[in-house]
């Protein structure tokens, strides 16, 4: 048995400085087989870099309190979550959740990710604007070993980290 206080969880923050608050309550408590990350985001935060899928793991998100808008698929279809709800993706769905500039109050929400606690960075891609094609195409995402995103687009190959 594990336990841990939300208080007395490290925050670890995304590459890209999309959010102040996020915390990996699985790591805390040795969590394999389940992603368990708890957040507080201020209006303009993300829970990730951009619209994104995995095809490893599906992804739970449960808002707390405030509200957030969550783009779905490539088409980017906007979903608002408020308090109390929850909202899922299945492996291999693009996605995307964020709190608008102009919202009146933070996040508070929980992301649940199976069925591993890690990813397989193989398994993830990101929709971004390819710096040589022009436009926005898929590109595979790695993490490096100086914990920063590279984004390769799989159109043309090139590669760049934000």
């Amino acid at each position: 048995m594990e336990r841990a206080a939300i208080d007395d969880v490290d925050v670890v923050t995304n590459p890209m400085g999309v959010h102040d608050i996020r915390k990996p309550v699985s790591r805390a408590l040795g969590a394999d087989h389940v992603a368990m990350n708890y957040f507080e985001l201020a209006p303009g935060d993300a829970f990730s870099g951009g619209l994104h899928t995995h095809g490893d793991q599906e992804e739970i998100f449960y808002v707390r309190s405030g509200t957030a808008t969550f783009e779905v698929g490539r088409e980017r279809e906007r979903v608002e979550v408020g308090p109390d709800e929850a909202i899922r993706f299945a492996p291999g769905e693009f996605q995307s959740g964020f709190v608008p500039e102009d919202a009146d109050e933070e996040v508070i929400a929980w992301a649940i990710g199976a069925p591993g606690a890690r990813h397989d960075w193989d398994q993830v891609e990101s929709i971004v604007e390819c710096r040589d094609c022009g436009e926005e195409r898929v590109h595979d995402t790695e993490l490096t070993d100086e914990g920063r995103f590279r984004f390769t687009c799989t159109e043309c190959g090139t590669s760049f980290s934000p």
